[in-house]
């Protein structure tokens, strides 16, 4: 499996797929950086009159609702519904999930156009799928992955979805696979947007490929070893930033394939 999603990480650097990202204000340059450096081409747009025209020449399309607006919630259900019509892979990162009515409403509304992948931490998958009260704490998780597994399987059967857990453990479930990845490093956490960029980098993998389980994999595999290797030489969150940025741009097979940490079931 190791040389399998290596050569994911590949296609996405031959193919430099364009990825239609309607983001969050606070991560739009990280997330269009950690694109570019691992071989795609970001693009940021969210005025309804160009929505339909992007998505038809994206690869991909990424919604993430962490500042989310009357307007920007329009695009995004236009881009949704858009991306479901012509069979356009896309993500939906339910950033915040079960914080307020409005976006919980609007999550409901974005769910009814099937998002091919869902990435989220473990108190937004669980807030999502409505089967527990979970304390959502702004963006971060107050849950564990493993306490997710139950709402991400609701999630995969209801809206016939993959769905990623983010956390310590990332856990990829869809129909008929669980896969559980664990790389990364704690102070990954004290970057902000991280979890973002994981959606947007997992928007450049399933444009490329054809099983959209693995490419979710190989997404969040070349993050959480960037992660991991980009920590050896940083002093702290600041120069992690960038350290993180440049190992998405430079990864080699060698490191990749060493420091793989995955099982699947």
């Amino acid at each position: 499996m190791e040389k399998n999603l290596w050569q994911q990480v590949q296609l996405v650097r031959q193919q430099s797929p364009l990825v239609h990202n309607i983001t969050n204000y606070v991560v739009m340059n990280n997330t269009a950086n950690a694109l570019l450096a691992a071989g795609a081409s970001p693009i940021m747009a969210h005025a309804k009159s160009e929505i339909r025209e992007m998505i038809n020449i994206a690869h991909s399309v990424v919604i993430n609702i962490g500042t989310l607006d009357e307007y920007w919630s329009e695009s995004m259900l236009m881009a949704a519904e858009t991306a479901n019509a012509i069979h356009k892979p896309w993500v939906l990162d339910p950033v915040g999930a079960g914080a307020t009515s409005f976006r919980d409403q609007i999550l409901h509304q974005l769910l009814q156009f099937q998002p091919t992948v869902i990435r989220g931490n473990a108190s937004e998958i669980i807030a999502l799928a409505k089967i527990n009260t979970a304390v959502t704490k702004g963006v971060d998780s107050t849950a564990e992955s493993n306490d997710a597994v139950e709402a991400a399987q609701i999630l995969v059967s209801q809206y016939n979805t993959i769905v990623c857990i983010s956390g310590e453990t990332d856990i990829i479930l869809s129909p008929n696979q669980s896969i559980h990845i664990k790389n990364g490093h704690s102070l990954m956490t004290k970057v902000t947007g991280l979890g973002c960029s994981a959606s947007a980098l997992a928007g450049a993998f399933i444009a490329v490929a054809e099983d959209k389980v693995s490419g979710t994999a190989a997404a969040m595999s070349l993050l959480g070893i960037a992660g991991e290797l980009a920590v050896r030489e940083s002093k702290g969150p600041g120069s992690l930033q960038v350290n993180l940025i440049d190992k998405l741009y430079n990864m080699t097979e060698e490191e990749f394939t060493s420091h793989l940490k995955i099982e699947k079931s």
